[in-house]
């Protein structure tokens, strides 16, 4: 059974309530008195934003909790009988407790009712607990720190365990419901990077008359191996007619970075599906490079831009490859593929997450010179003309994006003899081939 686009897992069957009277009560917490604060109206359920001037604000202490003589006075001016306004202060420090024992930073209970016998009772409640506190609450049994709409997918899973994995940078991955999405141009594959900027660029794309998918965002200076893994999972959604990315064009993050990890997902995943990447910030000029560059012989046509141009331009473009690839009929098929060296006699190792692969055999004294200078000096020549370790195993372990950067320089200059298996456990089949 579905609802929109998401599978329901449960379904939840109230009790019947002869209610008499309903409160509405909320405690979140007021950034700007940097304190807990309890919204109170005596008048309950639906349209309480068109109530706000009858609502009390109460301060609530962190130590104490609610002032109990406050909620009198506001219990007092309604119509609510003095007998049940006891149990209704009770009922409320119960709420003000509860949302400090779990570190709430919302707390609504709406309605708050008062039933036929006098007894108070949360007749609906919705909490949003800190994401920085969920890892202190397992009791509360959270599968993902993300307030999200619906239960978490899949694949919002697997994403919230990358982000866990790896605290380059930040990454949000959600689903989006796409009913209807027969009906407009198609459905988009969504990678932004900063939340106004994305904003603004998840507009031009449905100004275009097309669906998103799923909202995403790596910024925050993420490594190369957060956004390919990020891209990765993109990807791996089913019936994409296309992949979009634009962030805020200001970015302070190098922006190159971000283009080895895109790179790296559509050579890997020999991308058919048209690409538009608009990479505005700092060394805009070098990540557009190499994007273009390293995806110059892939099915699809993968164009990156700058900050100058706009997110309604890029959707304009974006547009254009759409129709140029429904109208020449080109596969859908998104398969990943890694060399045939990988599994084989080449040389590896492990980092964090996976393992590099070099088939040295191809490697000569000049290649190998530049494969030196593209990881870092993480790698050196070991006397042969062939490309060895120049540090430690430990030093290596956390160098992902700096072999990742050198996988695609070798790429680029047609010479692909490295490889940086970081298989993504749920999406692909196996956990890499070492």
């Amino acid at each position: 059974m579905r609802f929109g686009n998401f599978p329901v897992s449960e379904v939840l069957v109230e009790q019947c309530l002869n209610i008499a009277h309903e409160l509405f009560v909320s405690q979140s917490i007021d950034d700007a008195a940097r304190a807990p604060m309890l919204l109170l109206d005596c008048a309950g359920g639906s349209g309480i934003e068109d109530r706000a001037d009858s609502v009390a604000r109460l301060p609530v202490s962190v130590s104490d909790g609610i002032n109990e003589a406050d909620v009198k006075v506001v219990l007092a001016e309604s119509d609510i009988p003095a007998e049940h306004h006891d149990a209704l202060v009770t009922a409320i420090q119960s709420i003000a407790t509860t949302a400090r024992e779990c570190e709430a930073r919302a707390f609504e209970v709406n309605p708050l009712v008062v039933l036929a016998d006098g007894t108070a009772c949360a007749a609906d409640c919705r909490v949003t607990i800190d994401d920085y506190a969920v890892f202190r609450h397992p009791e509360l049994g959270i599968e993902i720190a993300r307030e999200l709409d619906h239960p978490a997918t899949e694949l919002e899973r697997i994403a919230y365990g990358v982000e866990q994995a790896d605290h380059r940078g930040t990454f949000y991955f959600a689903q989006l419901p796409t009913d209807g999405h027969e009906d407009t141009k198609g459905l988009a594959g969504f990678h932004g990077a900063g939340g106004g900027g994305s904003m603004m660029s998840m507009d031009a794309v449905t100004n275009e008359g097309f669906t998103l998918a799923n909202f995403c965002d790596t910024s925050g200076n993420p490594s190369a191996a957060k956004v390919y893994r990020a891209a990765r999972i993109i990807l791996s959604q089913d019936g994409l007619t296309g992949y979009f990315g634009s962030g805020s064009g200001v970015a302070s993050q190098e922006q190159f970075h971000s283009a080895y990890g895109l790179a790296k997902a559509f050579n890997e995943m020999n991308m058919s599906l048209p690409v538009v990447i608009r990479l505005g910030g700092n060394a805009e000029d070098r990540a557009v490079e190499i994007l273009e560059d390293a995806c110059r012989d892939l099915p699809a046509n993968v164009e990156g831009y700058r900050k100058d141009d706009t997110p309604a331009f890029c959707g304009g473009r974006f547009t254009t490859l759409v129709q140029e690839r429904q109208d020449t009929s080109t596969s859908n098929d998104l398969s990943r593929s890694v060399p045939d060296y990988v599994g084989g006699n080449a040389e590896a190792f492990p980092i964090e997450g996976g393992h590099v692969w070099i088939d040295v055999e191809s490697c000569d004294a000049e290649l190998t010179a530049k494969m030196t200078d593209w990881s870092s000096g993480l790698l050196k020549d070991d006397g042969t003309g062939r490309p060895t370790l120049a540090v430690d195993e430990e030093e290596v372990a956390k160098a992902d994006s700096e072999f990742i950067a050198c996988e695609i320089e070798c790429l680029r200059v047609g010479r692909p003899v490295l490889f940086v298996d970081l298989p993504i456990a749920g999406i692909d089949t196996d956990e890499g081939a070492a």
